[in-house]
């Protein structure tokens, strides 16, 4: 199902008011046990939830946050994970991802940066340390992480480069909030298995599933720091092209004629990381024709048809935006969390 395009904003950088809008929009998608869904009512999964969650820190909806976090901790199992889906508090989908598990580690340290109140790391902490310690346990022998272990126990022995590049950057996160709390034992496994992990990303891709047809395989090494300086740069050039549609965003996929704003806006925090903000800006820019008048985001359009697809104005879109928006603008405490490495 698809929708004509009727709201198209100014190719600009989005105001304060209008970002703050935009939070203020994604806080009435929150669950009312806290949870954020991919739009209102819909599915669950840790990464997308505690990237809302930083959303909220960044741009003052911190009671939001704070339920969010909550939810984490509360739905997080015994053995570090949560589920991979789940929707109104009913498990969809039992297995684990390790990406999806990893990622609290990037949301707790984001919150220390922003709000810097230690009481929230202390009782963070032993949720991050399940849940990374639980990551790196799976491991695999040439240095990827398993992406999925199924609910029978079941690990797969393939990892997602876009998924393992993710990790690189949770584990940054993880190592200095052990170092903040001073439990230096879990900073030093972790670290370990942070430089077999980055070694995979930079020289072995290959072994990973091939879903290089996605942006995200391109552009995640950079953004989760695996990879920087000119070889960061030379990655990004090398399929600019294939992927950037000047003025609209850039592709999901590279035969596909649909620009997504959340990937367009992964790109932008990967330029930032990298020193390029002028590029940056000019991709969150180039988004704005998905924003709605709310101050919500549509997904994506396709652009060959100028319809919105799908039909869905997703959480996790406007969170992007968001955290994009204060990196550029270091409006922050944490506008530089991708920029760590």
């Amino acid at each position: 199902m698809v929708r004509p395009v009727h709201a198209c904003f100014p190719e600009r950088m989005p105001t304060l008011a209008e970002a703050r809008q935009t939070a203020a929009w994604l806080a009435t998608c929150q669950e009312a046990d806290g949870a954020f869904g991919w739009e209102r009512r819909r599915h669950v999964d840790a990464w997308n939830h505690t990237e809302s969650a930083m959303a909220m820190t960044a741009f003052g909806e911190h009671e939001a946050a704070d339920r969010a976090y909550l939810w984490l901790r509360e739905t997080q199992r015994p053995g570090g994970t949560w589920p991979m889906r789940s929707t109104r508090g009913v498990v969809e989908d039992a297995s684990a991802d390790s990406n999806q598990v990893a990622y609290i580690a990037v949301g707790a340290w984001h919150h220390w940066l922003v709000r810097q109140d230690r009481d929230f790391v202390d009782v963070m902490w032993p949720h991050v340390r399940r849940a990374l310690d639980w990551v790196v346990a799976r491991q695999l022998e040439w240095g990827g992480i398993s992406w999925n272990e199924s609910a029978d126990g079941t690990l797969w022995d393939t990892a997602l480069l876009a998924g393992s590049s993710s990790i690189v950057h949770s584990l940054d996160c993880g190592i200095l909030l052990a170092e903040l709390v001073g439990v230096g034992e879990s900073a030093v496994a972790w670290a370990r298995a942070r430089v077999r992990l980055a070694e995979a990303v930079r020289d072995h891709e290959a072994l990973f599933i091939d879903n290089s047809r996605y942006s995200m395989d391109w552009y995640y090494p950079v953004l989760g720091g695996a990879l920087r300086g000119e070889a960061a740069r030379e990655r990004l050039e090398k399929r600019w092209d294939e992927f950037v549609r000047p003025g609209l965003g850039i592709h999901c996929v590279a035969d596909h004629p649909w620009v997504t704003g959340a990937e367009t806006c992964e790109l932008a925090l990967s330029l930032d990381a990298i020193g390029d903000r002028d590029g940056a800006k000019q991709l969150i820019r180039s988004i704005q024709h998905l924003r709605e008048t709310d101050g919500s985001y549509w997904t994506g359009q396709v652009y060959v048809e100028g319809v919105r697809w799908p039909l869905e104005r997703s959480t996790w879109t406007s969170a992007a935006v968001l955290l994009a928006i204060d990196a550029v603008t270091d409006h922050s405490g944490g506008a530089g969390i991708f920029r760590l490495t």
